[in-house]
């Protein structure tokens, strides 16, 4: 499989772009498309339909191909895959039932391939990606790769969209489905966030609300092991610093932890709601600070993908959180190059406001504050039986 990434800021950049991409004969089949909500996507989309070029969209906080991340632009992958191999599905799911769209999605695939994998985008920031996920995994198994995240708004907090040809919500989730027979597709979700101090036991929670950790407020007790002083809402850029540096690491039976970063706090009891569930009963630590550290374990993670079970891709796209660049800043450049040096093939990514993957050594989940790596290698056709080869 051939692909190529390109950028661009504009309508008539892109357009541009795709026809030098045409102009040696590349016939692109499929684009995954990480677009601004201030880009007309629409336009865009329309420009790829018209060349019979499938579309996977999500609008987001921020976009690359290469090393440099972007604002306010299109970041597009082509690949010239073949049609048979893969197959989108976009479906709406208005009264929130994340599970049974889901459901509904892996089972058209299962009809059409045996051993179906599956990339995902949702929208609406409100939606449960771990519905998503177990879903899927209710159809297709609990071994089943899935990857993908959630749209982003350029940071307006409003609302998220994703897209295909001839379709675009708010509340909808677009999915490649892929025929694991003919395409590889492996990833990996890593975060790097380090721990500290022991274990806490979540003592009241609901859902993603969490009120008690050891029978304290969460938000003391993350003030207390984050150093935060100004614990006030006066303090417009405490939930920023909150979310981005300190998170709870949510701890697993198996795998790595997983992170649920406080987003709003309800100053009645200074509790606050998480990115994601947190269990009553289940265990948590609190994070230190991000370092250099936090950006070598994602480099180190997707170059053991590759040593252990990917040697070879032919595109990668990257999901990667918004609360990275948040915290990372200008350093983020040399995560994403450490990334894209891995197979040094076309790469596209987009910043989200959560990540679809499974950690090393875990279980399907929805992420936060982490980056999701996904490879994909189109397998080179077999001969009829009776041929040499």
């Amino acid at each position: 499989m051939k692909s190529k990434s390109i950028k661009g800021k504009s309508t008539k950049e892109i357009k541009t772009a795709l026809e030098e991409c045409f102009a040696d004969g590349f016939n692109p089949t499929l684009a995954i498309c990480f677009i601004s909500k201030s880009l007309d996507r629409s336009t865009i989309t329309n420009l790829l339909d018209a060349a019979g070029i499938s579309v996977f969209g999500c609008t987001t906080n921020g976009e690359f191909i290469d090393e440099e991340p972007e604002k306010g632009s299109a970041a597009i992958l082509l690949m010239d895959m073949n049609k048979d191999h893969f197959q989108i599905y976009f479906e709406e799911y208005p009264e929130k039932n994340y599970r049974e769209v889901a459901k509904g999605i892996a089972k058209k695939a299962k009809e059409k391939f045996a051993n179906p994998a599956f990339f995902i985008g949702i929208s609406d920031a409100s939606a449960d990606g771990e519905e998503v996920l177990r879903g899927i995994e209710e159809i297709a198994g609990s071994a089943v790769n899935a990857f993908g995240g959630a749209a982003g708004d350029d940071y307006s907090f409003s609302e998220t969209f994703v897209f295909t040809n001839g379709k675009d919500s708010g509340k909808a989730m677009v999915c490649i489905a892929l025929d694991e027979s003919k395409v590889q597709i492996n990833g990996i979700a890593t975060c790097g966030w380090k721990p500290v101090g022991t274990e806490k036991l979540v003592t009241k929670s609901e859902g993603n609300h969490v009120f008690t950790v050891d029978n304290l407020p969460v938000l003391d007790l993350t003030a207390k092991y984050g150093g935060i002083t100004n614990v006030s809402p006066e303090n417009d850029s405490l939930l920023i610093e909150i979310a981005a540096n300190f998170p709870l690491q949510l701890q697993r039976e198996k795998g790595d932890p997983v992170m649920r970063p406080g987003l709003v706090v309800d100053w009645s009891d200074r509790s606050y709601y998480t990115s994601g569930a947190v269990p009553q009963g289940s265990k948590v630590r609190f994070s230190l600070p991000p370092d250099f550290d936090v950006m070598e374990k994602v480099v180190k993670g997707v170059e053991n993908l590759k040593a252990t079970v990917m040697p070879e891709a032919d595109a990668v796209i990257v999901f990667s959180c918004t609360g990275r660049i948040l915290s990372l800043g200008p350093l983020m450049s040399q995560e994403l190059e450490g990334i894209k040096n891995v197979w040094n093939v076309p790469m596209v990514g987009m910043f989200s406001n959560a990540e679809l993957g499974r950690a090393t050594g875990g279980n399907l989940e929805m992420h936060n504050l982490t980056t999701c790596c996904v490879a994909l290698k189109e397998k080179a056709p077999q001969p009829p039986k009776g041929e040499n080869t």
